[in-house]
């Protein structure tokens, strides 16, 4: 009895701690996203349908269309590719969700390093 009690502890207390992933819901929309590269922080803006992403950084606009894998990630396929890093698909996973935000993950597919980010909904 005494193990049972224990174990039963264990598994309420662990899924308390569970991450949200309500991926839905940053399928689409106006977001902008912070990513920090080697203690330097990139910050840029995008408009997200489900099949394309209109992004604007450093005032320049790059369009990709989307491939959703499920709800949480997706690849990005740059539209028009000005440079051979262009040329590579990007794989973009959502880890966790709060209500006005998402932290994700990305790389180029096919690589095993990854950055993070946060991207925040606009209102």
């Amino acid at each position: 009895m005494r193990v049972f009690l224990i174990c039963l502890s264990v598994l309420l207390f662990t899924n308390c701690y569970e991450k949200a992933r309500d991926c839905k819901d940053f399928k689409t929309g106006v977001f902008y996203s912070e990513v920090t590269i080697d203690d330097v922080l990139y910050k840029s803006t995008f408009k997200r349908s489900k099949t394309l992403q209109i992004e604007i950084y450093n005032n320049k606009v790059d369009s990709s269309s989307l491939r959703w894998i499920n709800d949480c990630e997706v690849i990005f396929k740059t539209i028009n590719p000005k440079s051979m890093a262009d040329h590579k698909d990007i794989h973009l996973k959502i880890l966790t969700t709060t209500d006005s935000s998402y932290t994700y993950e990305y790389s180029y597919v096919g690589e095993t390093k990854k950055q993070k980010g946060i991207a925040y909904k606009s209102k």
